[in-house]
């Protein structure tokens, strides 16, 4: 890994200025409420294991399915330094509680 910053400039909603954005106004690049919930270890099936076990957890806690829009991996086999990334791509308002919030107030 590079200890060198990046400084990006970026707009409101996050996007970076320069990036081309859709014409037709019927196209948009959207605003979605998702955050990556990271599990990284030096052995996939671990770090697999790992997210397998917090979602289920996380979902038993909510009472319903987490909503999870994508799984990225993510690796580095370098000698000395190898490690897998698991990343689930979760919806904020669950990770907040909102459904049990929701529910209680019913």
């Amino acid at each position: 890994m590079s200890d060198k910053t990046v400084e990006l400039q970026l707009d409101d909603a996050g996007l970076a200025i320069d990036l081309p954005r859709p014409v037709d106004p019927r196209d948009v690049v959207q605003d979605v409420p998702f955050r990556p919930v990271q599990f990284r270890d030096d052995d996939l099936p671990t770090a697999l294991e790992r997210s397998a076990a917090w979602l289920r957890g996380a979902q038993q806690w909510l009472g319903e399915p987490v909503d999870v829009i994508a799984i990225h991996l993510d690796y580095d086999d370098q000698d000395g330094s190898p490690y897998y990334e698991v990343k689930l791509l979760c919806n904020e308002e669950d990770l907040a509680g909102a459904p049990l919030a929701v529910r209680r107030s019913e």
